[in-house]
């Protein structure tokens, strides 16, 4: 525990619907709610207009459009917000070398390490220019907890909000907890908090009063004796720089349970894609292939198989993750699946099969071309029949298509098993016209989409309605929330 406030917990305000309030103009002061828009879709973040109306956080979308009917519902756009969560963590860099990211919008600093900072006056100093470089830089705000430890800090961050700072002074710890809820302590949930409160604590003083042994009773050696400390104040918790990440995966919520195998299938080896690029971002391989496969009946079963070295090859992951599949009863319908590796490491250790089987096939594609030549000088005017690559091909062999359309000289063709009836427009993605400019996407459907065409720094745009497949409106890119220059 510390002498001065010198740990900072950093809490971005309703991150993503801020975000998305600062770069449409026309959203500014409205309730709006950033979440899956699918009938099984929750609620990521909500404005404080929103929340007003009760929407919060994890809530299922239905019943969010029921508190707020009128409020603007909007896809995800987690690009835009980790761009601007790395202007955010450069800044917390600068304050210091021990900083804990803890999500895109919340870590922790230990602001004593940097040298900005050993008292509550220069503590506070710190925090207020902080607050003042996040506006300027991304025009968000965000609140900040200063305090002794990371707990308490925490607890102040959240007392800040909206748009605030609070600063604890150590030593009032335990006086400020008493009369809080137990679910106001790292590591007491909804189930913890019932368990509690039936043995007739509810406050952190009851658990002080209880005493240690009747909470290692109660909860457990570990539990217990920790939860007891924390009810006193004590969090002698470091401030961690760098954590070790212990895998990465994807998954997917699907709206109606999918029963088509096929499907299944292919939408299992996109994840695997989607987790590979994510593995390959963080700069690691891993060993392990994990599936995860959630059934009609919210039954999950979870398959792995551990491969004879770290790899990040997305063949290899794919083929693995298939594997896993056919082990996998799907009768009844999936609602939920996802691709994990795990067992990271920080380099790839060639797969000596993978790459046997990638050298037959790049033989293959040079027979395939060789011959495609000779097709073509014999009988050029059926080029097209040639060219042509059915689904099956493209899904179990790779780019051998593409060799031989690439040796004729023309265009390959997509498989249409898996092309999109329509371009589709997510509620609240960027988009581009031609001679309208930047806008976003205010919603589609019947073949319409509509866009309100406006920038983060302009006044409230206009509104108007394309064909989805208009040639002019293509998809665009976030434009930065503060304009420089």
């Amino acid at each position: 525990m510390r002498a001065a406030p010198t740990i900072l917990h950093l809490d971005m305000d309703a991150f993503f619907a801020a975000a998305e309030q600062a770069s449409k103009p026309s959203l500014r002061g409205k309730p709006v709610v950033v979440g899956g828009l699918g009938p099984r879709g929750v609620v990521a973040t909500a404005s404080y207009e929103a929340r007003r109306f009760g929407v919060h956080s994890a809530m299922p979308m239905g019943q969010a459009r029921r508190l707020a009917p009128n409020a603007a519902y909007l896809v995800p756009r987690f690009s835009f917000y980790r761009s601007i969560s790395e202007q955010v963590m450069e800044l917390l860099g600068r304050l210091s070398p021990l900083v804990e990211p803890l999500s895109l919008d919340e870590a922790f600093v230990d602001l004593d390490a940097g040298g900005v900072a050993d008292d509550s006056a220069s503590a506070r100093t710190a925090g207020e220019r902080l607050r003042a470089d996040i506006l300027a830089t991304t025009g968000l705000t965000g609140s900040v907890g200063l305090a002794g430890s990371k707990m308490i800090a925490k607890i102040a961050s959240e007392e800040a909000k909206p748009d605030g700072l609070v600063l604890i002074e150590p030593g009032t710890e335990r006086e400020l907890l008493a009369p809080r809820s137990v679910r106001i302590l790292p590591g007491v949930g909804p189930a913890t908090g019932e368990h509690l409160r039936r043995a007739g604590m509810t406050t952190v003083s009851d658990l002080v009063e209880a005493g240690e042994d009747e909470l290692v009773r109660l909860l457990g050696r570990a539990h217990g004796a920790s939860l007891y400390l924390m009810a006193q104040g004590y969090d002698d918790r470091p401030v961690v720089a760098e954590r070790d990440a212990k895998s990465v995966s994807v998954e997917d919520t699907f709206d109606v349970d999918l029963h088509d195998r096929v499907r299944i299938r292919f939408e299992v080896e996109r994840l695997a894609e989607r987790c590979v690029g994510r593995l390959r971002a963080s700069g690691h391989s891993g060993r392990t292939i994990v599936l995860k496969v959630r059934r009609f009946d919210f039954s999950t079963l979870t398959r792995s198989e551990t491969l004879r070295g770290p790899t990040d090859d997305p063949g290899v992951v794919r083929e693995a993750a298939g594997r896993l599949l056919e082990a996998v009863d799907t009768t009844g319908g999936v609602r939920l699946l996802g691709v994990g590796v795990s067992g990271l490491a920080d380099y790839t250790q060639e797969d000596l099969f993978a790459q046997a089987e990638a050298e037959a096939e790049a033989e293959a594609e040079a027979e395939a071309a060789h011959a495609a030549e000779g097709a073509a000088g014999a009988a050029a005017g059926a080029v097209g029949a040639v060219a042509t690559v059915s689904a099956s091909e493209e899904g179990a062999g790779g780019d051998a298509g593409a060799a031989v359309t690439g040796a004729l000289g023309v265009a390959s063709v997509e498989p249409e098993a898996h092309e999109p009836v329509e371009r589709r427009w997510a509620p609240g993605h960027d988009v581009r016209h031609a001679v309208y400019g930047a806008g976003w996407v205010q919603g589609s459907g019947v073949g319409r989409v509509t866009v309100r065409f406006e920038e983060p720094w302009s006044e409230p745009g206009r509104v108007r309605t394309f064909a989805v497949d208009d040639p002019e409106l293509e998809p665009g890119e976030a434009l930065p929330l503060v304009r420089r220059g």
